[in-house]
Order: structure tokens, then C-alpha cells, then sequence
């Protein structure tokens, strides 16, 4: 089974990095962008024989532990 996390800064987190890909988007013409958020997208490859749920779970725990901040950072769990 594959999994996805995406994780994402919080709406309320400045993203500075994000200010800047718009800036840089406006300086090559693309002027119509309003605003950019940079997060990032983790890959896992699940062992053959967990239950969705188990699996879920255990990403959750993953990403609270080590693949975001949850104090700055929320993230979605997909299951493929």
C-alpha cells in the first residue's frame, strides 16, 4: 500500500518562502497569481498485510513525531 502525507503550514503561519516563489512568479509575468504556500509531500511505501486503519494510525503518529510540526504544520493522510 502507498500513503501520502502532505504537510502544510498552518493559515496562520507566515510562509515566507511561499512570498517568495509570488515574487519571483510576478517578476517572470505571471501576474496573476494571488498568493503561494510551499509544503511539502512525503511518500511511503506501506508493508503488504496492515489494515487501512492500522496504517492510518501509524502515520498519524509519524507525522506528529518526526514529518511535520504540529504546532506550525497540519498534514493529510491519503491511502493508495
Amino acid at each position: 500500500m502507498k500513503a501520502i502525507v502532505t504537510v502544510r503550514l498552518k493559515r496562520e503561519v507566515l510562509d515566507p518562502q511561499g512570498d517568495a516563489v509570488s515574487r519571483a512568479l510576478a517578476r517572470q509575468g505571471f501576474s496573476h497569481v494571488r498568493s503561494v504556500r510551499v509544503g511539502k509531500v512525503v511518500e511511503l511505501e506501506i508493508a503488504d498485510g496492515i489494515s487501512a486503519e492500522t496504517a492510518h494510525a501509524e502515520l498519524a503518529k509519524m507525522a506528529d513525531a518526526l514529518l511535520a510540526n504540529p504546532v506550525t504544520e497540519d498534514y493529510e493522510i491519503e491511502l493508495l
